[in-house]
């Protein structure tokens, strides 16, 4: 088991080493709109989980996942010559999902805002269905007390 901080330094290398490599060594115009997001190692510094976001729709996305499936080798091979570590991690890329669910939450709040809104231009206009005062107003007490000072 490795040190939490070495693998965190590992895994940032190896996120800052595959983004570099998709941008200047690998030639596949499938991997264009690829950002590298984020890197995670294991404990025993064997795998490497990289998140990448892609600018498109489906099927860009899954002609990149494709693309960098075929590139893995190419890839581990960079990282292997960047990190310097004994044993080169094997690499498992995996689609972020952070920015659709940003922009889900981002249109929830919004669905929200806009409900708030309404209730309140409602309330604005609005006049209680009762009396004025729904409360009873208190009975004066020299009505409640008789002669002799008792209810």
């Amino acid at each position: 088991m490795a040190d939490p901080a070495r693998a965190r330094k590992l895994a940032k290398r190896i996120a800052q080493i595959v983004a570099s490599g998709l941008e200047h060594e690998v030639k596949d115009p499938r991997l264009a709109m690829v950002t590298i997001t984020d890197a995670k190692v294991t404990a025993d510094l064997r795998d490497a989980t990289v998140y990448y976001t892609v600018f498109g729709d489906d099927t860009d996305r899954a002609a990149t996942a494709a693309a960098l499936e075929s590139a893995k080798g190419v890839l581990r091979g960079m990282v292997g010559q960047g990190t310097g570590v004994r044993f080169t991690p094997t690499l498992t890329f995996v689609a972020d999902t952070v920015p659709e669910d940003a922009q889900r939450i981002h249109d929830l709040l919004a669905k929200a805002r806009e409900a708030d809104a309404e209730v309140a231009r409602l309330a604005a206009g609005a006049e209680p269905a009762g009396e004025s005062d729904p409360y009873k107003a208190p009975r004066a007490e020299e009505d409640e007390l008789d002669d002799t000072g008792r209810g």
